[in-house]
């Protein structure tokens, strides 16, 4: 009861200031939208690390150039994490950053939504 009263402050705090260049959620917006942002998150929250070969499986429509392009953004907003290995053969892990691992709990609440909300289907 007190989780709900606190987020009911909170969200009432947040809609009366006016949105601008300088808000927090309309940035955050901001970052998590584009087409593939989300579900490279996802894909990330639900394995600790992945080559870029496993998560190219894992979302087959996103093209190699389009997640090269978003993992780099992703990465410029310190969301993801990518190590370089310089083996034979040289690879390259991605995972999320501590600011990232801060999104797990908002993908636990839209899993909860979707368990409640959509109908079971192969995921």
């Amino acid at each position: 009861m007190e989780k709900n009263k606190e987020m009911e402050t909170y969200m009432q705090r947040i809609f009366e200031q006016e949105p601008n260049e300088n808000c927090r959620i309309c940035k955050t917006l901001e970052i998590l939208s584009g087409k593939w942002r989300i579900r490279i998150l996802y894909e990330l929250c639900r394995k600790s690390t992945c080559r870029f070969g496993e998560l190219k499986k894992a979302i087959p429509q996103i093209t190699s150039t389009m997640l090269t392009a978003t993992l780099r953004e992703l990465e410029a907003f310190g969301i993801v994490h990518r190590e370089q290995f310089n083996e034979i053969p040289p690879h390259v892990e991605y995972s999320l950053s501590e600011k990232g691992m801060e999104l797990i709990p908002v993908f636990y609440e839209i899993a909860k939504w979707a368990e409640h909300n959509l109908e079971e289907s192969a995921c």
